[in-house]
């Protein structure tokens, strides 16, 4: 370990006082890439959990993880600085009254009440959502191949952008780009099949950015109670069973996009 200045021990406590109390859990696996810190940080047994938890011992796990990456190279205080400086650049509110850019697709109007919220995981994406893009939420199995080619058919048919994310939950800090993906499309379908963990988790955050939400599934078990009344789309993994799942994704995506299905 590096053995810091005093001006350095100075530099490092200030930079403190601000992670402390602005990081979030996606800024401390930025800045772990940037410091080539991923090991510490994510297996650290407290510094996530208590910040998650606003424990009580979050001030120093945090003072102590940025000690440890600072000790393995001094030149990382600048980096820390420069990254803090670009952060408090991006969360600088434009002059005046902020604009607030309405991205539920699961509405024609605006309703009377509307909810600000800021997330603590995810960073808002400086982007728009975009009328042609439907997301594909599904378990990350060869077997749901022929799923995922169902859906792509149709949208080939249809003009529609198919995006689905790669394996990106072996990689905590590209959730920002499942979140990306939702906040930009116009729909999402969501495939229920084995009750997926992540899929889960993923129409949660489609649901409370307002989308609509085309849950598919091969047995409507899989489907939470409290959401069997969204009518799933059922398929059978076969030949036959993916061709009535075409067809009814056909007329259902034909309607949500206001575009011509097969005739």
């Amino acid at each position: 370990m590096i053995r810091l200045t005093q001006p350095q021990m100075q530099q490092l406590f200030a930079l403190h006082e601000y992670i402390r109390d602005q990081f979030t859990k996606m800024d401390w696996i930025k800045l772990a890439y940037l410091t080539n810190s991923l090991d510490l940080i994510e297996d650290h047994p407290r510094l996530l959990r208590s910040l998650d938890f606003n424990d009580d011992d979050y001030e120093g796990n945090s003072l102590q993880v940025l000690a440890r990456i600072v000790g393995t190279d001094s030149g990382y205080l600048a980096d820390i600085e420069q990254f803090i400086a670009e952060k408090k650049t991006r969360e600088k509110l434009p002059a005046g009254k902020p604009t607030n850019e309405f991205v539920s697709t699961n509405r024609t109007v605006i309703p009377e009440r509307v909810i600000r919220f800021a997330p603590d995981v995810f960073q808002i994406p400086d982007k728009s959502v975009e009328p042609d893009v439907l997301s594909v939420m599904m378990p990350f199995e060869g077997r749901f191949n022929g799923t995922y080619l169902a859906i792509r058919n149709v949208c080939a048919r249809l003009n529609i952008t198919c995006r689905r994310a790669d394996d990106i939950w072996d990689n905590s800090i590209l959730i920002q780009d499942v979140f990306d993906l939702i906040f930009t499309s116009r729909a999402v379908i969501t495939d229920f099949t084995d009750r997926n963990p992540n899929v889960f988790y993923e129409t949660g955050v489609a649901h409370t950015l307002g989308k609509l939400v085309i849950p598919i599934t091969q047995s409507v078990g899989d489907i939470p109670f409290d959401l069997r009344h969204h009518r799933a789309l059922t398929y059978l993994p076969n030949q036959e069973g993916l061709l009535k799942l075409e067809s009814d994704l056909e007329k259902k995506l034909a309607r949500v996009f206001n575009v011509s299905g097969s005739k």
